[in-house]
């Protein structure tokens, strides 16, 4: 839905989280924001955007709506862009049980997310996986240690973490773009990534959420998208974004005739930002294809 000026409920400098794996799904981190909670009882984000952040959606809603990237479709369609994803597996134990995974797991979120993501302009490469066992790391209790101890890459590589654990009982959490995260060195270059419960992993153990949508809602944030639900009202602009209908909350299970708001369409329970089962997703719009390669111009070359 449409981005007119006071939009976003995320800040620029923390994470986005997803929704609890008690019933949806997350956490997505701007680097300077609280979290936002994707589990059965989403935690409102309770801080707003960063002034740089929202005037780059307003800018981007704006150019969209007048067209200046409509040609851009081919240069989308051919995925030209590769980033690369370095992988971190940070588990309890060397069991499954205890957050390890396999290598065949890791190349199935690959697959899953190269799928998901087909159409939009971007494609993953396995740029390796390193495997660290750290029972206060795996348990989500030492980000910043962590990651300054693991990450690798420049800022247009992706640094995907798999844990035993998150706060919350979240599926994951991840950051939005930010220009200080050009800086390397800087705190958002350091926090920049998505992390992953690893039962939700593609291949995982968690029912309804082992498929690998969570890893591509996550890197969805990553890329510059907010929930299709964002504001969680009819009369909010959502996502800000015109190929998104309108939607009053974010979505359970996965019910096909859902339509929570007057205006045209149903909601959109099959898009990869919204909560629903990973059996429900299947699509990014249009649109949110070009606000990624908007995003990707502006925060990631």
């Amino acid at each position: 839905m449409r981005f007119t000026a006071a939009v976003l409920s995320l800040a620029s400098l923390a994470p986005v989280f997803a929704h609890p794996w008690m019933e949806p799904r997350e956490i997505v981190v701007h680097p300077a924001t609280l979290p936002h909670s994707r589990n059965g009882n989403p935690s409102p984000c309770g801080t707003d955007p960063s002034a740089e952040f929202i005037a780059a959606v307003e800018d981007m809603s704006i150019a969209e709506a007048n067209g200046t990237f409509a040609n851009s479709n081919s240069r989308i369609a051919a995925a030209t862009i590769s980033v690369n994803v370095y992988f971190h597996v940070v588990a309890i134990n060397t069991t499954p049980d205890g957050g390890y995974l396999t290598a065949s797991q890791i190349t199935q979120q690959v697959t899953y997310m190269n799928n998901a993501f087909a159409g939009t302009g971007f494609q993953f490469v396995n740029a390796g996986t390193d495997y660290t066992i750290n029972t206060s790391w795996a348990n989500d209790r030492a980000e910043s240690t962590m990651k300054r101890s693991l990450r690798k890459g420049t800022y247009k590589d992706i640094n995907i973490y798999f844990q035993y654990f998150l706060e919350d009982n979240n599926l994951g959490y991840c950051y939005f773009p930010t220009s200080s995260g050009k800086n390397t060195g800087s705190s958002a270059f350091y926090t920049d990534g998505c992390t992953i419960l690893a039962s939700s992993v593609a291949g995982g153990p968690l029912a309804n959420y082992n498929l690998g949508g969570t890893a591509a809602h996550e890197v969805g944030h990553w890329m510059g998208l907010l929930h299709t639900f964002e504001g969680s009202a009819c009369s909010s602009t959502n996502d800000g974004i015109d190929d998104t209908p309108a939607q009053n909350g974010y979505t359970r299970g996965c019910p096909d005739t859902r339509d929570s708001c007057p205006s045209a369409g149903l909601d959109p329970i099959h898009n990869y930002m919204d909560y629903s089962y990973d059996i429900c997703y299947t699509e990014f719009t249009p649109n949110q294809a070009t606000r990624m390669n908007s995003m990707w111009t502006r925060y990631r070359v």
